[in-house]
């Protein structure tokens, strides 16, 4: 697609070229190749010997979205049981929970720490692109945004969780576009506050004002055109995981590759620069499950919201805001109705979530009960996944507070 695509499907191409010419180990050499590549979440968890089942929640308008659950960890000592919903970030799945490995990825340290993990994957994406009746080929199965996850997505999820553990409550964790939805789902429906015992949004995405990526700025920059372009040539579906991805990480970002350093720089395009604390082997596992897939309106979704300077519903033009809300513009999502305790992980190098928009975010947030910095400077977007030291820079802190509210 030309919207939103065409910046990193060009690089994508030129990664292919340089690696088909430069990077291709000599003949007869094969190609280093880590099994995890080839093995989704629930695999990669019983590679590791941790317990998982696999559940599907259906919406209520139809998308049937696939979710693993890790009920306990054969290292946890004691601990509560107590269940957590993670939501992974746009363009992400449950998979980057997972695929930094025991003791590093998050849901292994909340297993450790004795909780009932469950990984939720947003409708789209490479877990869930499944609907009770549209085939997910067709245009009309890619007709939502970030807004119909926390209209639908997140309550579905959350009352499965709830009816399956016989909880009243549970803990949530969000990552970018995972905490996005949240504030959606608590605005719209509030009742859905009382069903969440603490909220922590790692590397929060409301307001964008202060964003810096280079992709969502191309994006601001031709919203409308994009918008229109994807819909006149039907490309509504944006970067499914594919073979390509992998054979990409495979030739180009292997270790000894000397394009190493360009496959890490496509990956910091959308998040932040932060050498220091990427894992430059894991790099072929990474590209195999991420990007997951998404919609063209995710995207677009967020080039609004940069563009507006509003944190609001999406934006259909004057009259389709006229038939779709009574009004010329959007609605802002409300977030005096967020009563949810709400806890704030942020860094200073995250280009999508800018320490002045996280600042605004945490003054408009009726109950936000922590408000923390990671302490190292260099910290960016992508590393609240895949970050060396992401557990005790991050995942201990929530651990920790997780364990105040029991």
């Amino acid at each position: 697609m030309m919207a939103g695509g065409a910046l990193p499907q060009a690089l994508v191409l030129l990664l292919v070229v340089i690696g088909a010419t430069t990077a291709a180990p000599a003949a007869g050499v094969p190609l280093a190749h880590n099994e995890d590549e080839d093995l989704d979440t629930a695999q990669l968890l019983r590679k590791y010997g941790y317990p998982v089942e696999e559940h599907f929640v259906t919406t209520a308008d139809g998308y049937i979205l696939r979710m693993f659950r890790v009920p306990s960890s054969p290292k946890a000592s004691g601990g509560s049981g107590f269940p957590i919903l993670v939501m992974h970030g746009l363009l992400a799945s449950s998979a980057d929970w997972v695929i930094m490995g025991p003791g590093k990825g998050f849901a292994y340290v909340l297993a450790d720490a004795g909780f009932d993990v469950w990984m939720g994957n947003s409708r789209g994406n490479v877990y869930s692109r499944n609907h009770t009746t549209i085939n997910p080929d067709d245009d009309s199965f890619w007709q939502f945004s970030w807004h119909e996850m926390g209209d639908y997505d997140l309550p579905a999820m959350i009352d499965y969780v709830l009816a399956e553990t016989g909880q009243s409550d549970i803990f949530y964790a969000g990552h970018s576009q995972g905490t996005t939805s949240f504030y959606v789902m608590a605005s719209l429906h509030p009742e859905y506050n009382d069903k969440i015992r603490v909220m922590f949004s790692l590397a929060p995405v409301a307001y964008m004002n202060h964003m810096t990526s280079p992709l969502l700025q191309f994006i601001s920059l031709f919203v409308d055109q994009l918008e229109f372009l994807a819909g006149l040539i039907g490309m509504n579906e944006f970067l499914p995981n594919s073979e390509l991805m992998q054979l990409v990480g495979d030739i180009m970002c292997q270790d000894g590759a000397f394009t190493q350093d360009i496959c890490s720089n496509v990956i910091f395009l959308l998040g932040g620069y932060n050498e220091a604390e990427l894992n430059t082997t894991m790099l072929p596992v990474i590209m195999a499950h991420t990007p997951a897939g998404s919609s063209s309106k995710q995207l677009i979704h967020y080039g609004q919201e940069i563009r507006s300077g509003h944190f609001r519903q999406y934006d259909h033009g004057m009259i389709g805001n006229t038939l779709e809300y009574g009004s010329i513009s959007p609605p802002d999502y409300d977030l005096s109705k967020v009563t949810a305790k709400v806890v704030l992980h942020y860094s200073n190098n995250d280009w999508c979530a800018g320490v002045k928009d996280v600042d605004r975010l945490y003054e408009e947030l009726p109950n936000c009960i922590g408000r923390f910095l990671v302490a190292e400077d260099s910290f960016s977007h992508l590393d609240f996944m895949w970050a060396i030291h992401a557990k005790e820079l991050v995942y201990d802190k929530v651990v920790a507070l997780m364990n105040q509210y029991l």
